[in-house]
């Protein structure tokens, strides 16, 4: 396969991989909203917050190395060696499950009975769900090696809406059985990928602690009480819901691009320097488009935070600390889109060695980020995880930005331009934040609709503004844009 069609298929994962977000996503909107008026928001706050970290902990440690080393390379490999290191995945996965399962349980504080009920019965279920899923793990990693798309969207998408629907259903008609209703829901070897997988499981321990530090700031310290991490866990998803629409499907796919296009022992030198003039151009454009997306939130969230809290979850998310999170989130997730860029290209290019030497930085970083985070959060509450996040993902970006300077520096290409923006596009950025934030003064957000609606009709202006000029002066990315566009409904018609 020639890198121009790996370009397009990884296009294509990544606009398909993009509308399997947008379902999961809206389902997920509304299945919240939902269940916010039917449970207590201290049910929500365990299922979101202890039980989901017992899920995704057990999931992350025991798969992400080995997707991470299994997408490195071509797929002309041997399969057979390939598939037998990821079953791997499965008694691992059985292990971190009783582990924490155990810390769960005898370790933790335990929920009130008559406030939660069913609590031991959650975690055993959620651990065991865990071990389903990887039971799938060596058929993804194939099929999204080879770029089967439409397997991928299809038991994906399946599978989320069965879940929710499900969810949905037992929310409605028994609701009195708290967590039994997530619970049931949720329900010879290559050695050289063997040492790069150990080098990344390092790494993802590590990461896993600054991706669901809060979570366990909140689950081992009790800083925050159940109905408290509950509205936490609320604005967070809610918060990031634009970003990872986009990005995660983006990250994903470009990964692996990125893997198969360059070779991780190299530098930039010394491989084909087409390969590289490519790379560097895809780098350019994803970090430019994760600097408009992630500064389009940052400027009109400021001034709709409390709006969109309050249309929903009502006043138990408009009032108190809700508006305060959100409004920080904001600046969070600008963050959150480049770092998920940046990491992408540089998990995908760095040598062995070079990954076990970052390990440190990320060990000396999750150290300090749980210190920080604990401290901030008896300063200043819940918003001290937002800022200690923000601490966390901007050392990422700078770690990364270093490694992407330094890969380059000896070539023509300069890929970080795609972080600087036009001086016309910055003012316009700056302009529409002032006037949403004026607009917000007199018309929102107890003045009643009509108010509110002016208020929604100033921000859609200046948003159509911002898109517009953003149109006129990145004409680089808007051609990037269609271009990957057209390659991938080239791709489907030839599929």
């Amino acid at each position: 396969m020639g890198n121009q069609e790996v370009l397009g298929q990884a296009a294509r994962l990544a606009s398909s991989g993009l509308l399997l977000q947008v379902l999961f996503r809206i389902i997920t909107f509304v299945l919240n909203a939902f269940i916010l008026r039917f449970l207590s928001k201290e049910t929500v706050g365990i299922v979101n917050v202890r039980l989901t970290l017992l899920y995704s902990t057990t999931i992350f440690l025991a798969r992400e190395a080995f997707r991470r080393a299994c997408l490195s390379g071509s797929a002309q490999r041997d399969w057979s060696q390939t598939l037998n290191l990821l079953w791997l995945t499965v008694p691992l996965g059985i292990f971190w499950s009783l582990l924490l399962g155990w810390v769960w349980l005898q370790l933790l504080e335990v929920p009130d009975p008559n406030v939660v009920p069913y609590y031991g019965t959650g975690v055993v279920l959620f651990g065991l769900s865990a071990v389903v899923e990887l039971l799938g793990e060596p058929f993804w990693v194939l099929a999204q090696a080879h770029m089967f798309v439409k397997l991928k969207v299809l038991a994906e998408s399946m599978s989320v809406i069965l879940r929710s629907v499900l969810t949905a259903f037992l929310v409605l008609w028994v609701p009195h059985w708290g967590l039994y209703i997530f619970s049931l829901a949720q329900a010879f070897i290559n050695w050289k990928e063997a040492k790069l997988t150990w080098s990344f499981f390092k790494q993802s321990f590590l990461k896993q602690i600054l991706t669901e530090g809060e979570r366990y700031v909140m689950t081992f310290l009790n800083v925050l009480n159940f109905g408290d991490q509950g509205v936490y866990d609320v604005v967070n998803n809610l918060g990031s819901l634009v970003a990872r629409l986009i990005f995660q499907p983006i990250e994903e796919s470009f990964y692996i691009f990125f893997a198969k296009v360059l070779e991780r022992e190299k530098s930039a030198t010394l491989q084909k320097q087409e390969d590289v003039a490519m790379a560097a151009t895809v780098l350019e454009s994803l970090l430019k488009l994760a600097l408009l997306t992630g500064l389009t939130i940052t400027v009109f969230g400021f001034a709709y935070s409390q709006l969109a809290l309050d249309l929903y979850g009502g006043a138990m998310l408009s009032s108190g600390s809700g508006p305060v999170l959100m409004r920080s989130y904001c600046l969070y997730v600008l963050l959150l889109a480049i770092n998920g860029v940046t990491e992408c290209f540089t998990f995908a290019a760095m040598s062995k060695d070079e990954v076990d030497r970052y390990n440190f930085t990320m060990l000396a970083l999750s150290s300090s980020f749980l210190v920080l985070s604990y401290l901030l959060t008896s300063w200043c509450g819940s918003v001290g995880f937002i800022l200690a996040n923000c601490f966390n993902m901007g050392i990422r970006i700078t770690q990364s930005l270093y490694f992407i300077h330094r890969y380059f520096q000896e070539s023509p290409h300069t890929p970080l331009a795609g972080l600087r923006l036009s001086p016309a596009l910055l003012g316009v950025f700056a302009l529409s934040g002032g006037i949403t934030s004026v607009s917000e003064a007199f018309l929102c957000c107890e003045r009643g609709w009509p108010a509110r609606l002016a208020h929604i009709a100033v921000g859609a202006i200046c948003l159509g503004v911002t898109l517009g000029t953003a149109f006129i002066t990145e004409t680089k990315l808007i051609h990037f844009l269609r271009t990957q566009l057209g390659r991938s409904r080239l791709s489907d018609k030839m599929t």
